[in-house]
């Protein structure tokens, strides 16, 4: 009798302990909970041009060099914005990272106009006050992007262009380069393919015959980068960079220095960065229009940057992709083309990439 009292006590004991070493587990799980519940919503999304980009098309090597670019960008601006820095400071310094590298249509990796020069845009938009800042046709200026935001806080305009552009840099004390810094092998042949190709194509079409189609022509349109964020504070920003369409002649300027059409930001609703064909993005205004359906219509970012990309947009003959996000870090990456180079990240730092459509 005493042993089966005696193991009904240890028994009991040891049944005890146990529930009482798992208490403080439970609740050490909850309290991680709480405190990740408990961090100001942040998140940031950028891309890196969009168009005909096929898996067939890209060796695995240059794929991985692609992909890690994005990160590296990325986590740049994330990293500041979980240390509580705003949105602004965020897309710009995650945008300087693309520009400074050749793999893109903006900063080094800019392409060339038909007199064989890198004529470079950027826009700057802050959410909280709408303030802006761009410029356009800039050629000495190392990363645009820092202009814009130049332009934006500490000039009373929203735009500037070309020489007096470069000049406001110069007094401002940004980085002033040869234009010789931004040629790159690769996009200056893309320029003497696509001269070869438009010539082919004016021969045909003066014999008679069917004109020459190439999807590199209509590729030739588009390439950007961009980011929009959310910092800790609530606020939203948006920037966009650009080398501009190849072989483009007269000054050409697209969207992306176009506040509305490739770049705008409001608190009440979204930040958005576009790329694609920009004289279609600036006839659609296509950033504003987002913007304006979730407004005035009370769309959701999703169902606004799809009613613009996969519908108006295209009725209107244009093609390409945004990436935004709202005020409550919802986040969208929408586009119509084969592919666009894009990542994301959320307060929890879950980081996604993707190239293709699929």
């Amino acid at each position: 009798m005493k042993k089966i009292i005696l193991l009904f006590s240890l028994s009991l004991f040891l049944s005890c302990n146990t529930s009482t070493n798992k208490e403080p587990e439970a609740k050490q799980t909850n309290n991680t909970e709480k405190q990740q519940d408990s961090v100001a919503n942040f998140g940031i999304v950028i891309h890196g041009g969009a168009g005909t980009i096929l898996k067939e098309n890209m060796s695995d090597s240059l794929e991985q060099e692609y992909k890690a670019k994005l990160e590296e960008a990325i986590k740049v601006g994330h990293k500041i914005l979980a240390n509580g820095g705003t949105a602004i400071e965020a897309v710009q310094r995650t945008i300087n990272i693309m520009e400074n590298s050749p793999l893109f249509n903006a900063g080094k990796g800019a392409v060339f106009t038909n007199e064989g020069k890198n004529e470079l845009d950027a826009s700057i938009m802050d959410g909280q006050t709408l303030n802006a800042g761009a410029v356009s046709g800039v050629t000495t200026v190392k990363n645009p992007i820092n202009l814009a935001w130049e332009v934006m806080g500490n000039s009373e305009h929203v735009m500037l262009s070309g020489k007096g552009a470069e000049q406001f840099a110069k007094e401002r004390g940004l980085e002033i380069v040869d234009p010789g810094y931004f040629y790159t092998e690769n996009r200056f042949k893309s320029l003497e393919r696509l001269k070869a190709k438009n010539t082919k194509k004016t021969e045909l079409d003066h014999d008679g015959k069917t004109a020459f189609v190439d999807p590199f022509i209509k590729d030739s349109k588009f390439g950007t980068v961009g980011c929009a964020a959310l910092d800790k504070n609530g606020n939203l920003a948006a920037g966009t960079s650009t080398g501009g369409m190849t072989n483009k002649k007269w000054g050409r300027i697209g969207d992306a220095p176009i506040i509305g059409a490739g770049t705008y930001a409001n608190n009440k609703t979204a930040a958005i960065s576009a790329t694609g064909w920009g004289e279609f993005f600036i006839r659609g205004v296509v950033a504003y229009d987002i913007s304006a359906l979730m407004e005035y219509k009370k769309m959701s970012l999703a169902q606004a940057a799809k009613e613009v990309i996969q519908k108006k947009n295209p009725e209107l003959g244009g093609s390409g992709g945004i990436i935004a996000i709202d005020h409550q870090g919802n986040v969208s990456m929408e586009f119509n083309t084969a592919g666009m180079y894009r990542a994301k990240m959320n307060k929890n730092g879950k980081l996604e990439i993707g190239i293709y459509k699929n």
